[in-house]
């Protein structure tokens, strides 16, 4: 069993002033599995820079810059995290918001990746090859 330590005393995190922290049941909910790599670069992004209220207003040439992705890119990753229900946006206004629990009992539509992606971690959870 590993035990835990911290490695780095005098970096020891605490909640800055300006409030940016990525709440654990994004991972512990599974929330990010439903996320492909640019959503999650943009969640990440907007949770980095947002106030208190998880707003923020950065245009969309300053995201295509920054997270050095396409304006079409970029507004596919938007249209997955409001999807999600992980962001609200409204021209030029970004909210991050409230991390809730999946809903247990939901249907929902799996795309042709999802179900790819669950096919495989099945096949290796068997120990057969992909």
């Amino acid at each position: 069993m590993t035990i835990k330590r911290v490695l780095c005393a005098e970096r020891i995190r605490q909640i800055p002033l300006q409030f940016s922290w990525v709440d654990h049941r994004l991972v512990r909910d599974r929330h990010i599995e439903r996320c492909d790599p640019p959503a999650a670069a943009l969640y990440l992004f907007l949770v980095t820079v947002a106030d208190v209220q998880g707003l923020s207003y950065y245009s969309d040439a300053a995201l295509v810059r920054y997270l050095s992705m396409s304006a079409a890119r970029l507004s596919q990753a938007r249209d997955d995290l409001v999807r999600n229900g992980l962001i609200a946006y409204q021209r030029p206004l970004y909210q991050v918001l409230a991390v809730d629990s999946p809903l247990r009992d939901e249907v929902r539509e799996l795309g042709a990746d999802e179900i790819g992606v669950r096919i495989g971690r099945l096949r290796a959870a068997l120990g057969r090859a992909p």
